[in-house]
């Protein structure tokens, strides 16, 4: 039986005039996203780039977790449509300079879903979608073997892909990129490439904040992002000795800092905009001092 044919009987039952609806309304937002980057189309759109949107991927990624956090699921449908905007974008630029398409998103996502999971589309069909395991439990299985079965298929996966590759290209770049960062300090760390404690990543950070002080004298922008990226990721590699997980800090110090602003908004009548420097500093320390008292 074909990967193809397998599939097919497997969602045989659902309701198929719902199918074809939404098949036709993702042709349609093709098609508009192609309106949208093609002659006469959007200037804003036109002069984007892949490196250009990357924030905004970043953005509505967070702004999904957001609404799924929160249980608003008219605001999940919602950011869940920014979220494939983001996809249609790439896709587009991509067949524009003719490295892929559309549909070779949708195809070689089709092929590894039915790869993945044997033990609903058939071990024929997995096989033919590329599955190279042998020898998978799939009959009658429950969640953690088929985790198991899934890292197994994808170990070998990026085995095939993963001859001639370096040390650091084990490290998958789709995650936080202070923890990309942290992975990548304890990759090269095996080898022996790395601060042999925290007070030696202490004294690199403040190197690398002289490094960018000296920069915004000069005034090259791209060199002040560069040394900034390099404190970052310093920084990153310093939670990683102090075995802190950097997301998780920053986070809590977003919150933080939400709080304290917050309670400076809360301490006086008039808007923040008409108080002084010394009037705001005084405000957040107020606001700091509450926090701490019990």
């Amino acid at each position: 039986m074909s990967a193809e044919k397998d599939v097919t009987e497997a969602v045989s039952g659902r309701d198929r005039a719902t199918d074809a609806r939404a098949g036709e309304l993702f042709a349609e937002a093709v098609a508009i996203m192609a309106r949208l980057r093609g002659p006469g189309g959007c200037p804003w759109d036109r002069e984007q780039t892949f490196a250009s949107i990357r924030k905004y991927t970043l953005e509505e990624t967070y702004e999904v977790l957001d609404a799924i956090e929160r249980e608003h699921w008219t605001d999940l449908a919602d950011e869940l449509g920014d979220l494939l905007l983001q996809v249609l974008f790439y896709a587009e630029m991509a067949e524009e300079a003719r490295h892929f398409g559309i549909g070779d998103v949708i195809a070689g996502l089709n092929r590894k879903l039915v790869r993945r999971h044997p033990h609903v589309f058939g071990e024929a069909a997995s096989a033919e979608a590329g599955n190279r395991a042998e020898g998978l439990e799939t009959d009658g299985i429950g969640a953690a073997e088929v985790l198991r079965n899934w890292d197994e298929i994808k170990k070998l996966e990026k085995n095939a892909r993963a001859e001639g590759a370096g040390r650091l290209d084990s490290i998958a770049r789709a995650m936080p990129a202070l923890s990309e960062a942290g992975k990548i300090g304890a990759k090269a760390a095996k080898v022996g490439f790395d601060w042999p404690d925290p007070h030696g990543v202490v004294e690199k950070l403040w190197e690398e904040a002289r490094e960018i002080e000296a920069e915004i004298q000069i005034g090259d922008s791209r060199a002040v992002s560069e040394e900034l990226g390099d404190l970052l990721f310093t920084a990153a590699n310093l939670a990683r000795h102090l075995k802190v997980d950097p997301e998780l800090a920053l986070r809590d110090a977003n919150a933080k800092f939400r709080r304290r602003f917050a309670a400076m908004e809360a301490a006086t009548e008039r808007p923040l905009e008409e108080l002084s420097a010394p009037e705001l500093e005084a405000l957040w320390e107020r606001g700091k001092e509450a926090e701490r008292r019990p």
